[in-house]
């Protein structure tokens, strides 16, 4: 897995790539690092599978953005991850753009 972020303006864009799951989800929760950001832009666009450990560590940071009074924003999501996100209900919490 491999984790890149950038500031885009007032926001933070964090790109993951790679599969997240019961292995990686520590690493991925370990490079969701907001700072002082309200604004995030999460881009999953390279990632093929997440199983429920990821969603997890996604449902924490959406949370944790609620707390702060901001916002995350989840783009890029590929069919087998958008299935899983469906079947669980996420895709209602989250915001998937």
């Amino acid at each position: 897995m491999e984790i890149k972020t950038k500031t885009e303006g007032d926001e933070l864009v964090i790109s993951v790539s790679g599969r997240i799951d019961t292995v990686t989800a520590p690493e991925f929760d370990a490079g969701l690092k907001f700072g002082d950001s309200t604004r995030v832009l999460l881009d999953l666009e390279n990632v093929p599978y997440m199983s429920s450990a990821g969603l997890r560590v996604l449902l924490t940071a959406h949370k944790t953005m609620l707390g702060r009074g901001g916002e995350l924003r989840i783009s890029g999501v590929q069919p087998p991850v958008r299935e899983v996100l469906d079947i669980t209900g996420f895709s209602d919490i989250l915001n998937l753009i």
